[in-house]
């Protein structure tokens, strides 16, 4: 069913407020990782404000829907997520990477409300999500496990044993979604290790595939759907994304992978987020 208007419009505002807050909590900080982070709003967007079954109130409901964010370093945005949602204030995000803070630097589950996996070591995210969804399956629970996964991550050799894994036991409640936005620390990814071509191998390996421009709200809000609707097959939506999205000088600049912006670099962000949707 496609999005109304309305829906759409919130959808997007939303992604801007993700924004919006991870440049500030990053700033605060003075550490952390944008680039990833911003890539990424709109998946967080569509999955915590239209797609998954999650109430703040009923934090640990064994019906909920669950997410596993396999790129853990992306955490800024997902945190901003949560704390949108309700999951914590929003003035929390003040305190990322601050001495006792609940908000470190990858995603801590036995001290972050609505963080169901602790991820950092990249190419482990998976075989978590798969350990949740086959745990759904012989519970014959019907909740659905989202893995976000980066593309610099599926260099790890364990991404491609868990992909098998799934696919072998036919985990139709898992969807997996790939940010691809071609850049990790050390530069393109293609010139690291070059994953292509990447809908043939995730094929390969037994998985439903579907390819979407990840910041288009409506194509990615159609591949979701079509994902929770797939039989005996895991599905990966591959998502063509642009690092630093949203901000002109993060955009596809692969320095902006693992540092804070200045102050000043803050306003000018600020500005430009607040001119895509409204006030920041």
């Amino acid at each position: 069913m496609s999005l109304t208007p309305k829906e759409k419009d919130f959808l997007i505002d939303t992604s801007r407020k993700i924004r919006v807050e991870t440049v500030k909590m990053l700033a605060e900080a003075g550490s952390g990782h944008p680039g990833g982070s911003l890539s990424m709003a709109e998946m967080l967007s569509l999955l915590y404000f239209k797609h998954m079954n999650i109430d703040p109130e009923h934090k640990l409901d064994p019906n909920r829907d669950r997410l596993v964010l396999s790129k853990g370093h992306g955490v800024p945005g997902l945190y901003s997520a949560l704390a949108i949602k309700g999951f914590f204030p929003v003035d929390e995000l003040m305190t990322l990477r601050k001495l006792d803070s609940r908000l470190q630097g990858h995603p801590d589950m036995k001290n972050t409300p609505g963080i169901e996996m602790t991820t950092g070591s990249l190419g482990q995210g998976l075989s978590a999500a798969n350990g949740i969804a086959l745990s759904a399956k012989l519970d014959e629970k019907d909740y659905n496990v989202y893995c976000i996964l980066g593309d610099g991550e599926i260099q790890e050799g364990q991404i491609w044993e868990a992909a098998m894994t799934s696919s072998h036991y036919q985990l139709d409640n898992l969807i997996g979604i790939l940010d691809y936005n071609g850049m990790q620390i050390d530069g393109e990814v293609q010139d690291i290790m070059d994953p292509r071509p990447i809908t043939d191998k995730w094929r390969a390996f037994g998985w439903n595939v579907l390819e979407v421009d990840g910041h288009n709200i409506e194509e990615l809000h159609n591949a979701i759907s079509k994902a929770k609707e797939q039989s005996e097959k895991p599905t990966m939506i591959v998502a063509k994304t642009i690092k630093g999205k949203g901000v002109s000088y993060m955009e596809n600049v692969v320095d902006w992978h693992g540092k804070a912006p200045s102050d000043e670099e803050l306003q000018k962000a600020l500005e430009e987020l607040s001119d895509e949707g409204g006030k920041a």
